[in-house]
């Protein structure tokens, strides 16, 4: 191919080549208006397909798709969806639009507006949006009045087909209440509803109003009367996993705090392995590993490294990796210049008591290791390595650490020292069966909970029996036909004789 003919094919392709034009900020603004509205026009079919048919799933996608709808929507776009379905002069309709800005709000079409009353659902649903709009502008009053207002039209309309979209009301009506530190005042709202969603067998609210009473309880450190709430109420089994992970945490946090540290760790366990694993979820994903973690330092175990090491969880856990050393080596000078140093941190997350414990699994293990290096020290030796106050502290330390089976040893009182025993077999005793006892209870239980989890359709028996029904009709037909066809046989056979 000459030059020419290579210059003449370029200046062809040039001029085939498609032209980009870049879009302005108010076209991109729109499309994504428009992407929005069309979003939520398929929640309000959805919330109406819920409604004829009473099924709660498709109520359940809409609210699913709400969470991506929220980072996207403004003030125009609701003003749109107002002004789409509710008619003229309704009051929700007027108390929705005085809570977004005064702003001039985008042309709307409203054309096809329905003259007749809009459904409860979609109503809500509406309000709902406003509501989580204004809590994400820091208009906390409004979000106040607003959830107020929500809370008596749920219990003035008293639809079951409104308990999925009642929940999140209460959601954010307890967040907005606890973003002005006014959570005590709504206590009693909130357990008379829990009481009333109970006795209606509403699993949705009743999770949601359980979890948002014991972190009403924890935010003033009531957790004697959140024992108590635990203790006279039952979780309901068919609620989501978002909720069930959070009662599974409240659930070891409490159970921390009552030193039964196995019971607390199972429960973090589920806890973590319920919740979403995405970016989304990364505050509470942090929040039960911190608490998780704590916990296993407490039972004499060390978590795996390569938890400090995930993305997600790398810059939040740095102060309870360095506690983690600490406890690992049994040094406990750098155990209290640690708790010293991120002190702030640990009582930001409410976990300053649990480590203060901490401090005697220090000790602990620092014996155990000298147990391990030495088959005979004095206790003044002892009472240097740990940075012990006496020997009389020491020698009280190290028969507590006798007593709990840390170390197998004997104490001689009047020449100071110690002396440990042969190291014995460890299959001899009973830890390699409670170790498989225990991963055999988890292995049959996350069986049951996958098990209870799996959905079916709805009547599918009643399909199962009519075939099996059809099925023993065509048996007897099929028996009467054989019968007769004999009887033919037989007829025949007499007439040829």
């Amino acid at each position: 191919m000459t030059n020419m003919e290579i210059d003449a094919k370029k200046s062809v392709d040039e001029q085939t080549k498609p032209v980009v034009v870049e879009k302005s900020e108010e076209e991109k603004a729109s499309e994504t208006a428009a992407l929005v509205l069309g979003d939520l026009k398929h929640n309000f079919y959805l919330l109406e397909k819920a409604v004829l048919t009473a099924e709660s799933r498709f109520t359940t996608r809409a609210l699913r798709i709400t969470a991506s709808i929220r980072r996207r929507i403004t003030s125009d776009i609701l003003k749109q969806a107002i002004q789409l379905k509710f008619p003229k002069e309704h009051g929700t309709k007027t108390k929705l639009l005085s809570y977004l800005d005064s702003s001039e709000s985008m042309e709307v079409d409203t054309a096809d507006v329905k003259s007749t009353e809009v459904l409860p659902e979609i109503e809500l649903y509406i309000s709902l949006l406003v509501l989580t709009f204004i809590l994400d502008q820091k208009e906390y009053n409004k979000s106040i009045e607003l959830s107020n207002y929500l809370i008596d039209a749920v219990h003035d309309y008293n639809r079951r087909s409104l308990d999925q979209i009642s929940a999140r009301i209460y959601f954010y009506h307890s967040r907005a209440y606890e973003l002005t530190d006014r959570l005590a005042e709504i206590r009693p709202k909130l357990l008379a509803a829990q009481r009333t969603a109970t006795l209606r067998r509403d699993d949705d609210s009743q999770a949601t109003l359980l979890n948002l009473l014991l972190r009403n309880y924890f935010h003033y450190n009531l957790y004697d009367q959140a024992d108590k709430l635990v203790a006279k109420t039952n979780f309901p089994e068919s609620a989501g996993n978002n909720q069930f992970a959070r009662y599974m945490y409240y659930l070891g946090r409490i159970k921390a705090l009552q030193l039964d540290y196995s019971s607390s760790h199972a429960h973090l366990l589920q806890a973590i392995r319920k919740a979403p694993q995405n970016d989304t979820s990364a505050g509470f994903q942090q929040t039960v590993h911190k608490l998780a973690i704590i916990v296993q330092l407490l039972m004499g175990e060390i978590p795996e490294r390569s938890l400090f090491r995930q993305p997600v969880l790398r810059k939040a856990l740095t102060p309870y990796l360095h506690i983690t050393q600490a406890v690992r080596i049994g040094d406990l000078a750098q155990f209290q210049d640690t708790l010293a140093k991120f002190s702030h941190v640990f009582r930001a997350d409410k976990n300053y008591t649990l480590i203060l414990r901490l401090r005697h699994n220090v000790i602990k293990t620092g014996i155990r290791m000298i147990s391990l290096s030495y088959s005979r020290i004095s206790l003044r030796d002892i009472c240097l390595k740990l940075h012990l106050d006496s020997e009389e502290d020491a020698e009280y330390i190290v028969a507590k650490a006798i007593k709990d089976g840390v170390i197998d040893a004997t104490i001689d009182h009047e020449n100071g020292f110690i002396k440990n025993k042969e190291i014995v077999d460890i299959y001899s005793t009973n830890e390699p069966q409670n170790a498989f006892h225990q991963r055999i209870s988890f292995c049959l239980t996350l069986h049951n909970d996958s098990i209870k989890a799996m959905r079916f359709p709805l009547n599918a028996h009643r399909k199962e029996l009519e075939s099996a029904e059809a099925a023993r009709e065509r048996e007897r037909e099929l028996a009467i036909e054989i019968e007769e066809a004999d009887l033919d046989d037989d007829d025949d056979d007499v007439g040829d004789f």
